[in-house]
This record gives C-alpha cells, sequence and structure tokens, in this order.
C-alpha cells in the first residue's frame, strides 16, 4: 500500500463528508458557488475536450497503431468478448440507465433545451429529446472512457508499468521522476478522490430510484419529495453487498454479478417492447439515430455561448463531469480485464457496442415515455426524476413484477459498479497491483457507501451532481495529458504500420521496451506478420 497516496486521499474525503454533516448549509452555498464559476469559466473546456476525444480514439483504431496488442506478443484475451463487454457496460454506465432510461427524453420533450427552437411537446420536441439522449449516452462519454482505458491498458500490459494512472506518463517525463521522485502521486490522488465522488454520485441515484419504486409499491402514489432516510437505509443495506462482492474477486463476483445484469437487461428490455408501443419504437429507430447524426457536429461543440448555457451546464456539462469523474475507475477497470486485444479491436468494442447497446435501450424505454407523454400521460409530471421509469411502466400490464425486475436489476448494477470501483480504488492506492489487498478493497467499499449517503444527507440529487463536477474539472487535464503520452508511446511501438514515405521522429526502440530485446548489434529484432510492412530499426 502506498501510504501517502492512501492517507492524503482519505485524510481529504474524509474532511469533505465532515465538513457536509457538521456544516451542512455552508458546504452546499460554497458548493453551488464554486459550480457555478466552473460551469461558466470553464464550459467550453469540457465542451472541446469530449469531443476531442471522439476524434483522437476513431484516429487510432483506424490509424496505423491499430493493429498493436494490448499484451506481450503471444498473449491471448483474459475474458470472453461476451463476459467483456457485460462488464464494461456493468461498470460504466448500469444505474444511469436505470435512473434516465425514461425520465431524459420526456423531459427534453416537456421541456426542449432552448436553442433548439422547437416547440414543447410537439413531434419535433420529440426527435431533438431522442437526439440529445443519444448525444449524453453514445460516442461521447463512451470515448472518454476509451481514451483513458486504452492508456492504461498500454501502459500496463505492454510496457510492464504498474496499472496506476500515473504511469503513463512515464513516456514523458521518465520512470525516475514520475515513481521514484513522487511526481505521480499527485495524479493518482486526485484519482481517487475523483473515482470516489462519480461512484459516489451513482451510488446515490441508484438509492434514490429504489426508494422511490419502494413507496410506489407501498402507498400507491408518487413522492415528490422522498426524503434522504430511505435512500441512506438502502445504501447501507446495499454496500453490504458491495463488500461481499468484493470479497470474491473479479472473475467470481463482479462477472457473476454483470452477465446477471445483461440476463435482467434483456429481459425488461423485451418486455416494454412487447407491451409497449412496438410500432411507434420501430419507426423512432431509424428517426432518432438520422436526428443524432444530422446534429452531430452542431451539439458538439455547442458551448452556449449564444443562450442556453444553463441548460447546457443542468446536463452536457453534467454528463461530461459526471464521465471524467468516472473516468480513473472506468478507465483502470476496462484496462484492468482488456488484457490482449488490439487497439483497435479495444476502441471498437469501448466505443461502438455499448453506444449500440444504449441507443437500444434509450430507444425502447424512452420512446415508450415518450409515447405515453404524447398521448396525455404526464410521466414528466411525477414531480420526482426517480420515478418516471416507475411511471412509465406503471401504465403497462404485470406492472408489480416489472417495478421489482426494475429495483434488483437497480440494485445489482449498484453492487456491481460499486465492486470494481472499489477493486480500482485499492490498485491506486497499492502502487498498481492488479490484486490489492482485501481488507483494503473492502474499505474503500465501505467508504463509498458513506460518501454517497453524506452527499445525500447534504442535499440530495443537487448535490451529487454538484460534486461531480467540482471534483471532474481538474482530471480534463489529466485525460489531454494521457493522450500525449499514449501517443508518445504508441510512436515508439515496433509494431506500428509503417506510412508511405519518410516518418519524422525516432525510429529506433529504447531499451526500455520490455515487448522487443536488443541484439547482438544493438539494434531490436521483431517479427513481422506474413503481408505486412513494419517498421524497422
Amino acid at each position: 500500500m502506498d501510504k501517502t497516496v492512501f492517507g492524503v486521499s482519505v485524510g481529504i474525503i474524509a474532511v469533505v463528508c465532515l465538513l457536509g454533516i457538521f456544516f451542512t448549509e455552508a458546504v452546499e452555498t460554497a458548493a453551488a458557488a464554486a459550480l457555478a464559476w466552473v460551469t461558466t469559466s470553464f464550459g467550453w473546456l469540457f465542451v472541446l475536450g469530449a469531443t476531442g476525444f471522439v476524434v483522437f480514439s476513431l484516429v487510432l483504431a483506424f490509424g496505423r497503431y491499430g493493429n498493436i496488442p494490448l499484451s506481450r506478443e503471444g498473449e491471448e484475451a483474459e475474458f470472453s468478448t461476451l463476459s467483456w463487454v457485460a462488464m464494461m457496460f456493468s461498470a460504466g454506465m448500469g444505474i444511469g440507465l436505470m435512473f434516465f432510461g425514461v425520465y431524459e427524453p420526456v423531459t427534453h420533450l416537456a421541456s426542449p433545451p432552448p436553442f433548439a427552437n422547437v416547440e414543447p411537446g410537439s413531434q419535433e420536441a420529440a426527435s431533438t429529446a431522442m437526439a440529445y439522449t443519444f448525444f449524453h449516452w453514445g460516442l461521447h462519454p463512451w470515448a472518454i472512457y476509451a481514451v483513458v482505458g486504452l492508456a492504461l491498458a498500454y501502459s500496463t500490459y505492454r510496457m510492464g508499468r504498474g496499472n496506476l494512472m500515473s504511469s503513463p506518463f512515464q513516456s514523458l517525463f521518465g520512470r525516475e521522476r514520475i515513481e521514484d521522485k513522487g511526481w505521480g502521486k499527485p495524479i493518482d490522488i486526485l484519482a481517487i478522490i475523483c473515482t470516489k465522488f462519480g461512484s459516489a454520485t451513482s451510488m446515490g441515484l441508484g438509492a434514490l430510484q429504489i426508494a422511490a419504486g419502494l413507496a410506489l409499491l407501498r402507498t400507491g402514489q408518487f413522492q415528490e419529495d422522498p426524503g434522504t432516510a430511505v435512500p441512506i437505509i438502502i445504501i447501507c443495506v446495499l454496500t453490504v453487498g458491495v463488500v461481499i462482492s468484493a470479497a470474491s474477486g473479479v472473475s467470481r463476483g463482479i462477472k457473476w454479478l454483470s452477465n446477471t445484469n445483461m440476463v435482467l437487461a434483456f429481459v425488461l428490455v423485451v418486455f416494454v417492447f412487447v407491451v409497449g408501443p412496438t410500432v411507434f419504437i420501430l419507426d423512432l429507430i431509424p428517426a432518432s439515430v438520422g436526428a443524432y447524426f444530422s446534429d452531430f457536429v452542431e451539439m458538439s461543440f455547442n458551448s452556449g455561448v449564444f443562450g442556453g448555457h444553463e441548460w447546457l451546464a443542468s446536463w452536457t456539462i453534467f454528463y461530461w463531469a459526471w464521465w471524467i469523474s468516472w473516468t480513473p475507475f472506468v478507465g483502470t477497470f476496462i484496462a484492468r480485464i482488456s488484457r490482449g486485444r488490439t487497439v483497435r479491436e479495444f476502441v471498437l468494442g469501448v466505443l461502438l457496442v455499448p453506444t449500440a447497446v444504449s441507443m437500444i435501450w434509450f430507444t425502447i424505454f424512452g420512446g415508450a415515455g415518450i409515447h405515453l407523454q404524447l398521448g396525455g400521460v404526464d410521466i414528466a409530471g411525477t414531480g420526482n426524476e426517480a420515478a418516471g421509469f416507475f411511471a412509465a411502466l406503471q401504465q403497462y400490464p404485470f406492472f408489480f413484477g416489472a417495478a421489482l425486475v426494475v429495483m434488483v436489476l437497480t440494485a445489482v448494477f449498484f453492487i456491481s459498479g460499486a465492486d470494481a470501483g472499489s477493486l480500482v480504488l485499492g490498485t491506486l492506492s497499492s502502487r498498481g497491483t492488479k490484486e490489492p489487498w482485501t481488507p483494503l478493497v473492502l474499505m474503500w467499499a465501505i467508504l463509498t457507501g458513506t460518501v454517497a449517503a453524506v452527499l445525500l444527507f447534504v442535499g440530495g440529487l443537487g448535490a451529487l451532481q454538484t460534486f461531480t463536477i467540482l471534483a471532474a474539472s481538474p482530471f480534463v487535464i489529466i485525460i489531454i495529458g494521457l493522450c500525449v503520452a499514449l501517443y508518445a508511446d504508441l510512436r515508439r511501438d515496433p509494431l506500428r504500420q509503417r506510412r508511405i514515405g519518410p516518418v519524422r521522429g525516432a525510429v529506433t526502440v529504447p531499451s526500455t521496451v520490455p515487448f522487443a530485446e536488443p541484439t547482438e548489434t544493438g539494434s531490436i529484432t521483431t517479427v513481422d506478420k506474413p503481408g505486412e510492412d513494419r517498421d524497422r530499426p
């Protein structure tokens, strides 16, 4: 265990929690002021950064680095493709899909973006609602995960470094500065803090949704202000499940829970597709996908400079900050399960498969909610964001069973996501070891539940969103640095494909590269595949 990284991280998190408990109003006021300053002054950085990560990841996938494996030569993938996708998807977005699956499209329908120039509740507003929902849950968030996960996977499995957020920076500053002189410790500390508040946000959202479902089944009515007592109790109960899962390891606990998630989610999707407005949903698929890609560039670069900045801060910038706050966790976890994949396979798997699944998810559940809203059922007016999913299911048969499936699925997403997050936090505070000390992982699991409960106590959903953005803001710079460090590493890889014409930069492989060994003459020997032209030092 790295005592410096662990001690400073826990100390900062503990101070924030204690201030939230004993000085609730002061912390809430200060956090709101800081949030307003960040979104006003640096909203452009989130917008340009997220779009830049999409471009960078696609360039790596389809460029001359695509065939480079994220492993030593000859190593095979550790997990099957199905389990790989299931674990990646469960860790990346699980609870958010449940919380916003119906609520976000319906909300954009009832209250469109101010710069969209569409009438609320109209068919044009429905098209805009689906386009922005795809935008918030599609290529951009998964590109953020992809660049971080790729930098970590390459550094860990190809270069043989520790699985730390600071390790890829050795390509820029050298191992001595990053490891021995401690230049990487602030990066790892920031990654832990960022991960802690990002995962706490997801846990809080899951607890709010389960509480809304329980209240509806118990009283038959939605509660506009459910309070924080029941969600905090739910967090405490589910944290026990997180501890049990974390104690069983990746190959058992997380893998089993992730596969269970996929089965339950598939059952729920098929149920709503069959009993819901099937033809409407089928018609909505091409219309929504077309609206998403036709407005893709405009949405990607809209910073609200000519109006609508508050809307962007509440939705787009919040989402980008939320995904960024998850990148130390999701990026490290995806890197952990991706040994043996190629750069192209990794990027396309991380970028396209979850995006396609998210589109299907939001088309079915968001389409069902939009159909009900257009038909006169006020889903957007339930008054409780967490109850939107249940408000839609209430209009279909077998509501009790469907609601139970939603709550169980949310709980499993809660446990699997928090379990994966605790494993990553254990890795980050243990000098990058892939199998951190189990008691340390369990401690992080308990602390994650504690932070989520404190944030709910401080200010509910608003506090979750506020602290997520504040924690993620400085980490944008770290991700940009990771992109630069990864590119520097890839340019030295002996398996990069040679371009036509001269190649700028060094063409000799440094002696520190672990996957190539120098010959007696001092040159580097690499093995070319038939039909491929490689750089030869």
